[in-house]
């Protein structure tokens, strides 16, 4: 036995589960750890204008976005199950911090930069915690359409926030979209058109970049033209252009969060809407690369994997980090084959803080600006947008009004109103399930029942399949459908309900079933149910409905339902029927005595 399969032999699921990485281990060899390290280097580099960027966004200091791609990232990719996802530094949760934390201190200083840690540190308490409680399936609750929109308001709040440095405009800091629209329009006379050029140059570089070579690092051609050209205008004497200031040559400084009564009561609620928007980036991102790649994520150990890399990151002078878009995606196209890859990535990256930190002293403040232009562009999902409007008028309703919250409120709110319109959305639907008139099936040896069979309605037994839960929120709708059938039609008493489409009851739907079929019972009819599933039968069964609903009124499947229900009913009405719908019709009667051939009916002549 080689020592790999000795390895994998002697891995239990309490090991795999303390330790995550082991799951992975076996796959590392000199192939994969190549691919690895090629993919590091390529997301080392790409991460470099980006975490700048990005800390610019958050109201920290330059450095912070970088020191947010090491520390983190290294425990995510470890403590995490994505092969593919790299963790660090976002724009959704980089802007989220800038817009609640500035509230609070001044972006930058001391006071802010620890009230910001300490909100990473809490992010990552809760983010720990609803892992190790396997809730992981809460945030399936945020929808894409929620996503959609928070990130297409992040993206317009990022534009107009770089306003001011792209144009040149003096303008106060902390000013929300619609003022910093305003006062764009009445100050445009002030624009230092010097400043803009240079802003313009690195766009411009960038989306031509991007569209002719898109596999080359687009963010950091557009941050040299913008350099040069700035460089250039400074050279001949035209215009000083302002730049940011040269980052510090060192590694992640270790950091203590302010645990304080005061500090924790200030960020608590901003650290449960980070925890919220971080888990939806890293779990959809992570889904996304599986797909892909056909791996199965574990959302639970993603959840723990991201609370981890936020609480180490803490207290090494990184800010929230999640699952980042462009350089998952990037890591997966260029090759990575293990999280080893985010693992190089954040060492390389520490070699060139070192080497490079020194230079960002010659980066132009509006080439900057610039870049973001770029990244709020990227973060606005035009398609999607547009198929949203095109398929659903309720989730385009989602849509605008968390765009809308997120430029008008606080963007922890604009979070949660669009994760409550998501739950009351699913909630309306799931209350009211379909319920469609169905047949049996006319083929010859066919058990099942179809809404194609082109048979009109039995004037005694109708027969529905309902299609969903029969939950609390539903038993209404389901009781009101139901009760209908025999106040349109009183000769209805009997109802066969074809339950492949019921996969839920609860006890408030049992409760209903029970009485419905005590009702129709008192009418001289029944209720019926065909092809229960086990979980409902055994809660049927255990809460004593089953009683109440008749034993021999429930159908197994491939049982013909119709052909037991058929004597109950009434003979005289069967009798002047002239439909023969069922294939009992065609032979007797429901007593048992042979059916008379039909007569044409006479038609008097005038």
């Amino acid at each position: 036995m080689s020592i790999k399969d000795s390895f994998q032999a002697h891995l239990t699921p309490h090991l795999t589960r303390l330790l995550p990485f082991l799951r992975w281990w076996p796959r590392v060899n000199r192939v994969t750890v190549r691919s690895d390290a090629i993919a590091g280097a390529i997301g080392a580099v790409v991460v470099l204008p980006q975490g700048v960027a990005f800390a610019t966004i958050a109201g920290m200091p330059p450095e912070y976005g970088l020191y947010a791609a090491i520390v983190p990232a290294i425990v995510a990719a470890l403590f995490g199950s994505s092969w593919h996802l790299v963790s660090g530094p976002t724009t959704a949760i980089s802007i989220v911090i800038y817009s609640t934390m500035s509230t609070l201190a001044e972006p930058g200083t001391q006071a802010y930069v620890e009230l910001v840690l300490l909100a990473t540190f809490l992010t990552g308490v809760f983010q720990l915690a609803m892992g190790l409680g396997r809730l992981g399936v809460l945030v399936n609750f945020i929808s894409h359409t929620v996503v959609i929109g928070f990130t297409a308001g992040a993206g317009l709040l990022i534009a107009a926030s770089q306003i001011q440095h792209f144009f040149g405009i003096p303008m106060e800091r902390g000013m929300s979209f619609a003022e910093a629209i305003q006062a764009f329009i009445t100050r445009i006379e002030t624009a230092n058109w010097h400043v803009t050029a240079v802003g313009v140059v690195t766009l411009l570089v960038g989306i031509l970049v991007r569209l002719r070579y898109p596999k080359f690092p687009y963010m950091i051609a557009a941050m040299i033209a913008g350099s040069l050209f700035a460089g250039g205008l400074d050279f001949l004497t035209i215009q000083a252009i302002p730049t940011v200031t040269a980052l510090p040559a060192a590694l992640p400084q270790f950091s203590s969060p302010p645990f304080s009564l005061e500090a924790l009561r200030k960020t608590a609620s901003i650290a449960v809407a980070i925890t919220m928007l971080g888990l939806t980036e890293a779990a959809s991102i992570g889904r996304a690369l599986a797909l892909r790649s056909e791996q199965r994520i574990d959302g639970n150990q993603e959840f723990i994997g991201q609370g981890l890399a936020n609480i180490a990151g803490s207290f090494f002078s990184a800010y929230a980090s999640s699952g980042s878009f462009n350089r998952s995606g990037l890591n997966y196209e260029a090759g990575a084959k293990t999280p080893l890859a985010s693992v190089f990535a954040a060492l390389m990256l520490m070699v060139i803080l070192l080497v490079v930190a020194p230079l960002a002293r010659y980066l132009p403040i509006p080439a900057m600006a610039g870049i973001l232009f770029l990244v709020a562009w990227g973060l606005i999902d035009y398609r999607a947008m547009r198929t949203i409007i095109r398929t659903s008028r309720s989730e385009t309703a989602v849509l605008a009004v968390t765009l809308v919250a997120t430029l008008t409120a606080q963007l922890e709110f604009a979070i949660y109103v669009g994760v409550l319109l998501s739950l009351m959305l699913y909630l309306s639907r799931t209350s009211r399930p379909s319920i469609v008139d169905v047949k049996p099936d006319p083929g010859e040896h066919s058990y099942l029942f179809t809404t194609r069979s082109g048979l009109p309605d039995c004037p005694q037994l109708k027969i529905v399949r309902i299609n969903g839960a029969i939950f609390f929120g539903a038993v209404d709708h389901v009781q009101g459908v139901l009760q209908s059938i025999d106040t349109d039609n009183p000769l209805q008493k009997h109802l066969l309900v074809d339950a492949t489409g019921i996969h839920f009851v609860d006890v408030a739907g049992a409760e209903m079933l029970a009485l419905e079929a005590k009702r129709r019972r008192r009418l001289g009819g029944g209720l019926y149910l065909y092809r229960v599933n086990n979980d409902v039968m055994k809660l049927l069964t255990r809460g004593g409905y089953l009683e109440d609903i008749g034993k021999d009124n429930i159908f197994p499947a491939r049982s013909r339902a119709v052909g037991f229900i058929y004597p109950n009913l009434d003979v005289e009405t069967c009798r002047t029927c002239p439909r023969q719908i069922f294939r009992e019709c065609k032979t007797a009667l429901p007593n048992g005595e042979p059916r008379e051939p039909l007569r044409p009916i006479a038609v008097a002549s005038s």
